[in-house]
């Protein structure tokens, strides 16, 4: 049975539908961008840097496409007399030369002053009222270590942070190299035996946060995920207590096991961990 509607009503509905497919894709289903919604004053200046290299970007992208259009409309094979007026070549024009140099240089320019401003600015702690405080991280296979050294307890799979104060990680891997992030709080940066590389964030405030790593890693990559749970700094300072007084401490055996297998591990909290467990065992992958 022949379609009651017109070419142009069926043109139109079919524009219509791929829109709406191309909207909910770009939505996520109504999920949120991590990135674009900052918790944390790290985040936020990032988030500022991809804002201003997205408004620029747009801008080029409509004065590309409005010159576009204008040279097809102003050269076009139908307008009259386009024959005497019109001349492709443009070899040798010294204006032309320099205009189409020095905009990608100042395009350039204008993106990268504002990077690294920020990436400079990042290398130092948020200002903060609060002292901040230390988190050392170690990948393994596959499972997150987190290490308090100030508080002398452990998590694996999961961190606690007091809300309001710069946390400085301290980022390590036993086995292969693997990248920390929690979009909602800052940047990624890399997890790589015998070497330990910094990393500041900070929450605004109360909440769960998902970090992950973002570097493959093998088959267990895709379970590389833990929570980030921030609290004010009484309930952090309550659950430090809990820790200490209700949980187990690390033997070195149980240490060396949990960053040597190989498998996914639970989320395990520890009132203590021994000192050298993470630089013993990182020393013994590398055949030190």
């Amino acid at each position: 049975m022949r379609s009651m509607l017109s070419p142009k009503k069926r043109r139109g509905l079919t524009f219509a539908a791929l829109s709406a497919v191309s909207m909910l894709m770009l939505s996520g289903c109504g999920s949120q961008i991590a990135v674009l919604h900052p918790e944390g004053p790290v985040a936020q200046k990032e988030f500022n840097l991809i804002v201003w290299s997205f408004v620029l970007m747009a801008f080029v992208g409509i004065v590309v496409f409005g010159l576009f259009a204008y040279m097809l409309i102003k050269y076009r094979a139908s307008r009259p007399g386009i024959e005497k007026t019109y001349d492709p070549n443009i070899e040798g024009n010294t204006k032309l030369e320099v205009t189409w140099t020095v905009i990608p240089v100042l395009i350039v320019i204008a993106l990268a002053i504002p990077t690294v401003q920020t990436t400079y600015a990042l290398k130092d702690p948020p200002a903060s009222a609060h002292d901040p405080i230390e988190v050392d991280v170690t990948s393994a296979d596959w499972k997150w270590i987190f290490q308090y050294p100030a508080q002398h307890i452990e998590t694996v799979n999961y961190l606690v942070i007091p809300a309001g104060v710069p946390v400085k990680f301290m980022l390590t891997s036993v086995g292969p190299m693997n990248t920390f992030w929690v979009p909602e709080l800052g940047g990624m940066e890399f997890t790589m035996p015998g070497a330990d590389l910094g990393l500041w964030l900070e929450a605004d405030k109360p909440g769960v946060y998902l970090g992950r790593g973002a570097n493959f890693s093998g088959k267990g990559f895709a379970h590389m995920q833990f929570n980030v749970y921030s609290k004010t700094q009484t309930q952090f300072n309550q659950w430090v207590s809990t820790v200490k007084s209700k949980y187990p401490a690390l033997t070195m055996n149980e240490a060396t096991y949990l960053v040597k297998h190989q498998g996914l591990s639970p989320i395990m909290t520890f009132s203590s961990y021994p000192a050298a467990s993470v630089a013993q065992n990182q020393n013994t992958q590398m055949g030190m």
